[in-house]
């Protein structure tokens, strides 16, 4: 009988590794070997497999990120339970090696226990955990940013109220994979050249083991994730999949739609049998599973505009499918997000976890339960501020993202009235997601770990609304570039906290990494607003950079927003005189020193666009 003994150098147990060699007897421990244990300060082994192993090989056992040194090639199996026994006490289990045919060689047989009981010696480890919460598509219309009135947001409003504001952050691109992914790499766009949302080859971008969850990862935290977090990280037709370094992550919740139980993965993502579910996939992860539900259902895209399908009614306004839906909440895709999330939040770990929900709504289409639309009567929406020349002094580079085809089609549909059932739709469906955020919100504070959580709320990216005559993202104007940004860090920030600085999600990353201890990586090229988080009336001079394609950059000060295009062309706003951009002051000259002063903010070097959008 052998005894091996480690310390693990991060959370200190003692882990031991029996080996006992063939024909030496019962297998389990007797008491002589229990009190070897005991008295070398771990207590018990708790036996978990048997495996035969050749007489002449190498290899490592892992056991809680620790590698064991052996004389032998190793091949073990563990068995669900006891991986749930060990994963609930915080201890991860791996095993290196290849299967052996177990009555080849001449063998020992091997017992691998994990140290379970009293004395333990665990060190506690008392990082902060992290809550990650993403809408998609998802402006400045909630409540405590002000900017729209009819908007209900109560749940995002009280966040806001719990830790600090910042009312004017904005994103790395208005798009969702340039934006999702600078954010999550801690590299700015051009940097990256990642400026669409095509099905990338993204490890010619970027080493997913520098992206934000890989890194918390590796540094000890239990990294568990649900919906849409990185922009194809839930996989479906999507070959070239992004964020899979998780230690538990839900793509989709698909089991009430009988296609099979939810799609978890584990570590590296799960195959899929065949190109007509990985169609399917891919629905599910972007469309809710009532929406899929429709789809399967009789359409006539060329017939009436209103389409029943009890409980369903849909709409076709332009080119937007919108719906109120007599179901409830719990039957929607982001609620079963929200409901995973609070169950996450109720276990208890012995290490840190980063929990990442990425909701799919507002994101088009706008179908959600009918009792959204009823807080919006139609015949009470207020379109948004606009005027009727709002196009006229546009260089010709921004002509061409302004009186889009979205727009045309709401127009050509019904004007006024369509446009007023489009911002229904987006107001029911920030109410929807508003509703889900309120669910996690409620299970955090109902659990012991709420005050060393640190909650972070965001979107990837703003949306118009019929500004600039434009439905949807796509442009450096306000609209589509600011996002709600909330943090809430236990012991750092204070309730009510109004930040109106302009900040950057590019510094995400290295603010978690100052707020958990964790060290900041060299690549990172967003600056941390920790100092924002302790005094939000702090000083701040730095202005918030936002790309949009090859080489066409915006730059947000607190007072003016600088927008140059490829081609030279230029647009300047006054943002405090002047808050939804109808005057272009770029061609005034006693302007000049303004746009060399923000220009020198915008990078001197943008990676090629290698896979243009056709």
């Amino acid at each position: 009988m052998q005894f091996l003994h480690r310390r693990h150098p991060k959370i200190g147990v003692r882990l031991q590794l029996l080996i006992k060699p063939r024909g030496s007897g019962f297998l389990r421990p007797n008491t002589q070997e229990i009190g070897a244990c005991l008295t070398s300060g771990t207590v018990l082994l708790v036996f978990v497999a048997v495996v035969a192993i050749p007489a002449t090989s190498v290899a490592t056992i892992t056991v809680a990120g620790f590698k064991w040194p052996c004389q032998t090639h190793v091949h073990i199996i563990f068995p669900n339970a006891v991986r749930n026994q060990a994963e609930s006490a915080g201890l991860a289990i791996a095993a290196g090696g290849a299967e052996t045919n177990l009555m080849r060689y001449p063998s020992i047989l091997i017992c691998v226990g994990l140290v379970m009981a009293a004395p333990l010696t665990r060190a506690a480890d008392s990082r902060p955990n992290v809550l990650f919460l993403v809408a998609d598509d998802l402006n400045d219309w909630i409540g405590s940013l002000q900017r729209n009135p009819q908007t209900k947001t109560p749940n995002l409003d009280r966040l806001a109220g719990l830790g600090v504001n910042f009312t004017h952050a904005y994103c790395p691109s208005p798009l969702c994979d340039p934006s999702r992914s600078a954010l999550l790499s801690g590299k700015r766009t051009a940097t990256i050249g990642i400026y669409s949302n095509m099905d990338l080859p993204w490890s010619e971008y970027i080493d997913e083991q520098h992206c934000l969850t890989a890194y918390f990862r590796a540094h000890g935290y239990y990294t568990a994730g649900a919906g849409k977090i990185y922009h194809t990280g839930g996989g479906g037709r999507f070959k070239n999949l992004q964020g899979t370094d998780w230690d538990e992550y839900v793509v989709r919740f698909g089991k009430d739609l009988g296609l099979g139980d939810d799609e978890r993965r584990t570590g590296k993502p799960k195959k899929r049998s065949s190109p007509l579910k990985d169609e399917m996939a891919e629905v599910l992860s972007q469309i809710n599973s009532y929406v899929v539900a429709y789809f399967r259902g009789q359409r006539d895209v060329n017939g009436p505009e209103a389409l029943n399908h009890p409980p369903l009614k849909v709409m076709k306004v332009g080119e937007f499918e919108i719906g109120a839906l007599d179901i409830a909440d719990s039957e929607t895709e982001d609620y079963k997000i929200a409901e995973w999330g609070a169950r996450q939040l109720a276990q208890r770990r012995n290490r840190p976890f980063f929990l990442a929900l990425g909701f799919h709504k507002p994101h088009p289409p706008w179908i959600v339960p009918k009792k959204y639309f009823d807080l919006f009567p139609l015949d009470s929406i207020e379109l948004p501020p606009h005027i009727a020349n709002d196009l006229d002094d546009l260089p010709p580079a921004a002509k061409k993202w302004a009186h889009n085809g979205a727009w045309v089609s709401v127009m050509e549909a019904g004007g006024e009235h369509a446009w007023k059932q489009v911002v229904q739709a987006y107001l029911a469906s920030t109410a929807y997601v508003d509703a889900q955020v309120g669910v996690v919100l409620d299970a955090l504070e109902k659990s012991p770990l709420k005050n060393n959580t640190i909650v972070i709320f965001l979107s990837d990216h703003g949306w118009h609304l019929g500004e600039k005559e434009r439905f949807g993202k796509d442009t450096l104007w306000e609209e589509a570039t600011r996002a709600p940004l909330i943090w809430v860090a236990p012991g750092v920030t204070k309730p009510g906290g109004r930040c109106d600085a302009p900040v950057e999600f590019l510094s995400i990353y290295p603010t978690l990494c100052d707020l958990t201890g964790l060290p900041k990586p060299n690549f990172l090229e967003g600056v941390s607003i920790y100092p924002l988080l302790v005094n939000p009336q702090a000083k701040w001079t730095r202005p918030a950079l936002s790309t949009y394609h090859f080489n066409n950059h915006s730059v947000r000060s607190a007072k003016y927003r600088y927008t140059r295009y490829d081609n030279g062309d230029e647009e300047l706003y006054d943002e405090k005189a002047d808050p939804y951009e109808w005057t272009n002051l770029a061609e005034k000259p006693e302007f000049a020193h303004v746009k060399a002063d923000l220009a020198r903010w915008m990078p001197t070097e943008n990676k090629p666009d290698r896979h243009p959008a056709p």
